[in-house]
């Protein structure tokens, strides 16, 4: 058995990391949900040529855009993702459904390395 070392990092517990993930999972699916609103508004508008659209969704998704990546950032973090994977983590809400399936493969994987 070893000993850490003794500059090794402290390790972040569980439980932080699994608020911080669940955040994180809440709000890349709507973030994902709100972003295909966005595109449903953008089709009425542009292509269908609706009149008055509703133009507030773009709005909302914004803000749940941003609380996105205060969260997805947090669990950065805490779980000490490299710099690279973070920005594409934070770029991943930007695009309809890949947000939604990056978030699944991130649990996944942060759910194994943690043991929650």
């Amino acid at each position: 058995m070893t000993s850490p070392e003794p500059d090794a990092p402290a390790r972040t517990n569980a439980d932080t990391i699994r608020k911080a993930l669940t955040a994180y999972r809440i709000l890349a699916w709507t973030t994902g949900l709100w972003l295909i609103a966005l595109c449903y508004e953008m089709v009425l508008k542009y292509i269908v040529q609706v009149e008055d659209p509703p133009s507030w969704i773009g709005v909302v998704h914004g803000w749940v855009y941003f609380a996105y990546l205060l969260s997805a950032a947090n669990l950065a973090t805490k779980v000490r993702w490299p710099i690279g994977k973070t920005i594409g983590v934070l770029l991943a809400g930007t695009i309809p459904l890949l947000g939604i399936i990056v978030e699944h493969f991130q649990t996944k994987q942060i759910k194994a390395a943690y043991d929650i």
